[in-house]
């Protein structure tokens, strides 16, 4: 870990800049921690990052790498409240064997926070150590822990239930919509989990589904496009039950509506509004009572020489007036 001092850098009237903040891997070698450990931080929001001003990224100001290398017992109780352990870790923490670890985590009684593929493709999940030693703490939970199984989750395991993928949804999406910046983000959030003809069906407008992949995260764990390991996160990120796919759909519809009133909060008035919008309350308050159309410029009370001309260009008209009205020259 680095032992540089940090150097006080002025801030700009509109937020952090460039030069007072770091990028996430120089931050989490500030931090001791791995790039991964250090993501899940920002995720669990033990880290606190900003907007790049740059359109990069998010950053990390110098001051929160400040603020917690200055906490007690620091690097490891950041390291301690950001370790992830698997089965067997997690089986060890809890003094039971790795089948009742993983029973309680298929009936949902431990959230993973994090997965990845092992070389046979197959999913392993990680969770938080510090939620599996709490869990352990609790004394309701002893008889989860020793003894036999009750009979009601026993039979939910033997129908197939897990809940590993769905709680782990969640999870991640809490996380994506602390991190979204603005409407359409959080609304690309929420859609990333539900399959493409769910989308369409909630929204129908194809300019707004645009939007909606523009912000649309990608699976963590991906590799390479089209490759089984992508298939397979992309499979884990997508909904599957139906009350599932209900709650997101009706979560998705909301957002989207967010974002329309946003958008429309936020657009400028057309041009041709713009003379209405500086126009005479009284003149304004006259069109409204006799239901014509406002214009810049009140209507003339008297008829001019090309009041009969219209369409027509009144520059052109005013001359040919003129010249009607003009003597002609004596004949010589």
């Amino acid at each position: 870990m680095s032992g540089s001092t940090f150097v006080p850098t002025r801030t700009g009237a509109g937020g952090p800049t460039r030069s007072s903040t770091w990028t996430p891997s120089r931050a989490a070698r500030e931090l001791g921690l791995k790039r991964a450990d250090f993501d899940l931080a920002v995720h669990l929001g033990r880290v606190r990052t900003v907007p790049d001003e740059g359109g990069g990224g998010r950053r990390v100001e110098r001051a929160e790498i400040e603020r917690l290398r200055a906490q007690e017992g620091f690097p490891e109780t950041l390291r301690q409240r950001v370790q992830v352990v698997g089965t067997a870790e997690g089986s060890a923490l809890m003094d039971v064997s790795a089948g009742r670890f993983t029973r309680l985590a298929r009936l949902g009684l431990l959230v993973p926070v994090r997965f990845y593929l092992n070389r046979y493709r197959a999913v392993v999940w990680l969770y938080l150590a510090e939620e599996v030693r709490q869990f352990a703490a609790v004394e309701e939970n002893a008889h989860l822990l020793e003894g036999r199984t009750p009979e009601t989750l026993r039979s939910q395991v033997a129908a197939g239930v897990d809940l590993r993928a769905r709680n782990w949804r969640g999870r991640h999406l809490g996380f994506l919509l602390r991190e979204a910046e603005g409407p359409w983000a959080r609304a690309g959030a929420v859609a990333a989990f539900l399959p493409p003809a769910e989308v369409a069906a909630v929204v129908t407008d194809p300019g707004e589904r645009v939007e909606l992949h523009r912000f649309r995260p990608t699976p963590p764990h991906q590799g390479s496009p089209g490759s089984p390991t992508a298939h397979l996160a992309g499979e884990l990120m997508t909904a599957q039950d139906p009350d599932e796919i209900g709650w997101l759909r009706s979560d998705l519809a909301h957002a989207v509506r967010e974002a329309r009133a946003h958008a429309t909060a936020s657009r400028p008035a057309p041009r041709g509004a713009e003379p209405e919008a500086r126009m005479p309350a009284a003149h304004l308050k006259s069109a409204v009572r006799t239901g014509t159309r406002p214009t810049s410029q009140p209507e003339p009370t008297a008829k001019g020489p090309d009041s009969g001309i219209e369409g027509r260009c009144p520059g052109r008209g005013l001359r040919r007036w003129l010249r009607r009205r003009s003597p002609r020259p004596a004949a010589v």
